[in-house]
């Protein structure tokens, strides 16, 4: 029976030590909660760090032993490890790239290292419990490279990624040295999500540019499959943080505080100990508040709660620092012996203590400069069990794009946060509830569950999808039936791509022409009378005629914008349009001509193609990528399309492919048996336009909606050959 494998940096537990006994204090994060009724589940496990390091090989497996009772498996790292992969290269390296903190990005060589062998040992790890069939989920920025990893050795294995934190964007994620390798490795997913479309966007426009592979909406191409990026944001479990909040323990704690406090408006904060979640800037604008109005004096205070993280890193104990020194200057500045500005708390509070929070005050402030998600905003939301108080949002937050009706800010902006604290102090308790209960419909009705279960449908959608393109060696037996089905046909149509399919590539274009076997071989065919056949090429139609023009076949170049008949004319696609496009393009892809030697442009009556096949390797693949952004970005309104094909850049139509002549072709024709062969991107068209009973062949491994494949020019001629 297969099952799911959860992976994680951290375990959904603590192990602690007491009276020489271990024990396992379960987590009440967001992650923990959503999958704690999926990894429960038959034959379901979490594997993970367990947090401590074990230095005995009793210990770990008596650590190993209770966790498996648990569903858990744990990966043991040595102290150097935590020091190096954890604290190193995860929190000193990707955490501050990905949230913009360049100034604070570690590029020690040695913390990478230790990153790649941690990874190689979580992977490991699953390896040795993997089975047929098994699906396998991959959570967060600590584990980038254990997708690729795994895909190395398995496969057709499921994998599911999640990325809880900001992908950043281009600019920045550029200026990581192992940047290639760490999208290599998110790449050996099927299926890649993230909090918001913007971290999507900017994951794809790395891959195009960094990694050199091409996408169309969502689905990144590699040589030899698909991969599906998304955005999907997380939720909470909403009837937790609402029940809690309603517990006589959260209400009795409420009450108490609240007796202690006075009368007076609370705001609440409640983070992290990190850079990301700007407390230094919240605290300024605190500061600036009460300087401004001051009859807000004595009427509003703070409950600063902030939770130590990372306390090791030198980074986070200036921030600690920062905080401290700001929350005394504001008391002292403003605070009377009857009333204290903010109520500074450094350290964790339990569950129902977090509910009293959430239950008693006014208003929660949640500020960060940059921030994945946030799910304290979510927290505060569903647990406002009167459906008044009000939410200041930043618009870092990837909760903002669902948290319309909170109060959003920029927080750098200190004015705008000045202005928000007031407009939240002095809104009416009418007006409260209507944003209230309209963030609380969000929130509930796109929990946690429900974000659980539309990562596992959309990853079973990614797989199917992987296997239904899946392509079959044209051999053996399914050789044997195609040859079959072409003998026994009265009516054959045979279409063929030219460049990669019946002849190799060459560094210049126009040294293709077909040499004496396949002439001998198009001749043959097309000389039966059963047989129709058919080039379709992106060529131009000056080569393909002077090359093909002594066969009594039918040809389409420019992918169809022109088409002859057999013993017929030249003739323009209708469809083509006028090509008034051609002179801004011409002007965009002469400047990549010029700052890339070796390249040059290919010009076509209704097409312009940039050939980089003479480049030096890796400057070619660059220049590639930055030039289809480039076109993709100016040419959108001008009807074209913007093809990557092999060692070649080319712009079209939109209005015209391989793909409609082929079908054009197919209806008039009427043939018991069809084959159509291509090898690139651009023959896919056709391998979709054809019925499904058509023998579709693409040249070359990969990922294809072509029904069986040949590896090389030779194989091809050699079928033709039989044929």
């Amino acid at each position: 029976m297969s099952k799911t494998i959860i992976v994680s940096n951290r375990l959904p537990v603590r192990i602690e030590r007491e009276d020489d006994q271990l024990t396992y204090q379960s987590s009440e994060g967001g992650l923990a909660t959503g999958l704690g009724s999926i990894y429960k589940q038959g034959n379901n496990i979490w594997i993970g760090w367990p947090g401590a390091s074990f230095d005995t090989e009793e210990l770990k497996n008596e650590v190993t032993k209770g966790l498996r009772k648990e569903s858990m498996l744990p990966v043991f790292l040595t102290e150097e490890d935590v020091e190096k992969f954890y604290l190193g290269f995860s929190n000193q390296t990707l955490w501050p790239a990905c949230h913009y903190f360049t100034h604070f990005v570690d590029y020690e060589d040695k913390n990478w290292q230790s990153y790649v062998d941690v990874n190689q040992k979580f992977a490991d790890k699953i390896r040795e419990h993997i089975d047929p069939g098994d699906i396998v989920w991959v959570h967060d920025y600590q584990l980038f490279l254990v997708p690729g990893i795994l895909r190395k050795t398995m496969p057709d294995l499921t994998i599911g990624f999640f990325l809880h934190i900001p992908f950043p964007s281009y600019e920045i994620f550029r200026t990581l040295p192992w940047r290639r390798e760490l999208l290599g490795g998110m790449l050996g997913a099927d299926y890649v999500a993230f909090h918001t479309y913007d971290d999507m966007r900017h994951f794809l426009s790395s891959v195009h540019r960094l990694a050199g592979f091409p996408y169309k909406g969502n689905q990144v191409q590699l040589n030899e499959r698909t991969v599906v990026v998304d955005s999907l944001p997380m939720g909470i479990d909403y009837e937790k943080y609402a029940e809690n909040a309603i517990h006589p323990e959260a209400i009795e704690r409420a009450e108490r505080y609240r007796k202690s406090l006075g009368d007076q408006k609370l705001i609440l904060s409640v983070d992290r100990l990190d850079y990301s979640k700007g407390i230094p800037k919240r605290l300024k604008a605190l500061d600036r508040f009460l300087e401004l109005h001051p009859n807000y004096r004595e009427r509003v205070s703070l409950m600063l709660i902030v939770v130590p993280s990372r306390d090791q890193v030198p980074d986070y104990q200036l921030l600690k620092e920062q905080v401290d020194e700001l929350v005394g200057k504001i008391n002292s500045k403003y605070g009377r012996m009857s009333w204290t500005p903010i109520h500074y708390f450094y350290r964790s509070y339990p569950f129902r203590a977090l509910g009293a929070f959430y239950r008693m005050c006014d208003i929660a402030m949640v500020t960060p400069v940059r921030d994945g998600m946030n799910l304290v905003c979510k927290e505060y939301v569903a647990s406002r069990h009167n459906q008044d108080g009000v939410l200041i949002l930043s618009e870092m937050a990837g909760a903002s794009k669902e948290l319309s009706d909170a109060i959003l800010v920029n927080p750098n902006d200190q004015a705008e946060m000045v202005a928000a604290i007031v407009r939240a102090l002095e809104m009416p308790v009418e007006e409260q509830r209507i944003h209230m209960k309209l963030m609380q419909a969000t929130v509930q009705k796109y929990d946690i569950f429900n974000w659980v279960k539309l990562f596992f449908d959309n990853l079973g959608n990614a797989r199917n999808m992987r296997k239904d393109m899946a392509t079959l060696s044209l051999e053996g037996a399914k050789r044997d039936s195609m040859l079959l089905a072409y003998r026994s046909a009265k009516r054959r149509l045979i279409i063929l791509d030219y460049d990669g399919t019946l002849v190799g590539f060459k560094d210049d274009p126009e040294a293709c022409a077909p040499d004496d076997e396949l002439r001998e071989l198009l001749s043959r065919l097309a000389n039966t009378p059963e047989n129709e056949l058919v080039v379709i090429s992106g060529r131009k139609k000056e080569s393909l005629g002077a090359w093909l023009d002594f066969l009594p076949i039918t040809l389409a170049a420019e992918h169809g914008i022109w088409q002859r008949p057999a013993g017929g004319e030249w003739k323009q696609n209708p469809r083509a349009g006028n090509a008034s496009w051609k002179n801004e393009a011409r002007d965009i892809m002469e400047f990549y001509v010029d700052r890339t030697p070796g390249s040059f442009i290919e010009e076509k009556t209704h097409a312009l193609a940039w050939h980089y096949r003479k480049v030096e390797k890796g400057l070619g693949e660059v220049r590639k990528s930055e030039l289809t952004s480039h076109l993709n970005h100016m040419m959108r309104d001008r009807h074209c399309q913007v093809m990557d094909g092999d060692h070649v850049v080319e712009l079209k139509p939109d209005a015209v492919n391989k793909g409609l002549i082929a079908a054009d072709i197919h209806a008039a024709s009427g043939p018991d048996f069809t084959l159509c062969m291509g090898d690139d991107v651009t023959d896919e068209y056709m391998f979709e336009a054809l019925p499904a009973d058509a023998f579709t062949v693409k040249v070359g491994r990969g990922k294809s909606h072509a029904r069986y494949f040949l590896d090389s020019v030779t194989e091809v001629r050699r079928l033709l050959g039989e044929l």
